[in-house]
């Protein structure tokens, strides 16, 4: 009898059967099927998957030009995971993703918020920016979102979490009277954060206007009550920028201020670690090179020998 050969189309199925099955965040389960679907139609959907070559997956990823390598490495990650599936499966006899070298994801510099800076978008969180009308004076006027704006930027800049977790916290996650709340991060990995009272504050006075607010609930949602994600945050996020006139205001911004705050501070590397979820040092390290820059900095600034000339 002749082996099933089945299609890429039909190994997508079972691929994502399996992926919900194994309780994988919908965060990943998004970019998955952002890749697959995409390269489905660049071999066809009637291809069996045995027979994609790790030439068609070169070819797929080097017609993507318009994306950075961190976007092409998450594609290589997501086809790499469904023809491990495969392989485990029998679909096909080997694993031709991972023999391809994965994309290097740029460097990218981290520049942190100043407290300036910081003052300035808690400042602009309540109205418009300055506008006028023909014949009449400068004015603006309230915009709505001020209580849960304040206390995004608080609990982003307070915890460090990714703009991803936040999206996903439910109401019941927040722990106001032990100042905590429970992450869930990759991997659907947990790690308890404490954050401020201030912080804490915040998310009371937010949530005191969702009454009606279960356990279960989003955390935050959008005005019209929709669940918040990753595309309302950075709009919202954006906005706020333009009012404030500060460039590039972005959620992971503040993971940076919190990670290099942190280390400023007095805190350890160690500890940073756990609290950002990383599952290496390699990103807590380049914190903490730019932390002793700080210091280095500071002591040049501040040193009694070099400014008393002694």
């Amino acid at each position: 009898m002749e082996k099933t050969r089945f299609t890429i189309a039909q190994a997508k199925e079972g691929f994502f059967l399996n992926a919900a099955a194994r309780g994988l965040s919908e965060r990943t389960l998004q970019d998955y099927a952002n890749t697959i679907n995409k390269f489905i139609p660049f071999v066809g959907e009637n291809t069996p998957i045995s027979f994609v070559t790790t030439r068609h997956v070169t070819e797929f990823l080097a017609s993507l030009t318009d994306l950075s390598n961190k976007t092409l490495l998450n594609y290589h990650t997501g086809l790499s995971a469904m023809w491990k599936w495969a392989v485990g499966e029998k679909l096909t006899a080997e694993n031709i993703v991972r023999v391809i070298t994965p994309p290097k994801p740029e460097i990218r510099k981290i520049t942190p918020f100043t407290e300036n800076e910081l003052k300035l978008m808690l400042g602009a969180l309540e109205k418009s920016r300055p506008y006028t009308r023909r014949g009449k004076k400068l004015s603006d006027h309230s915009i709505p979102g001020g209580d849960r704006n304040r206390a995004i930027i608080l609990l982003l800049l307070d915890t460090g979490v990714r703009a991803s977790e936040l999206c996903e916290m439910t109401v019941q996650q927040v722990d106001n009277r032990n100042q905590r709340i429970l992450v869930m991060g990759k991997g659907s990995k947990e790690r308890l954060v404490q954050f401020s009272t201030r912080t804490g504050q915040a998310i009371w006075r937010y949530l005191a206007s969702r009454p009606k607010a279960g356990p279960t609930d989003p955390l935050f949602t959008t005005i019209d009550g929709h669940p918040f994600d990753r595309n309302n945050l950075r709009h919202a996020m954006d906005h706020i920028g333009l009012r404030a006139k500060i460039d590039d205001v972005h959620p992971h911004r503040f993971r940076h201020t919190f990670a290099i705050q942190f280390l400023r501070n007095g805190g350890d590397p160690f500890t940073l670690q756990v609290l950002l979820g990383h599952s290496t040092m390699e990103m807590v390290k380049r914190y903490l090179s730019l932390a002793q820059a700080d210091l280095e900095a500071a002591h040049r600034r501040a040193s009694p020998v070099d400014n008393w000339r002694l």
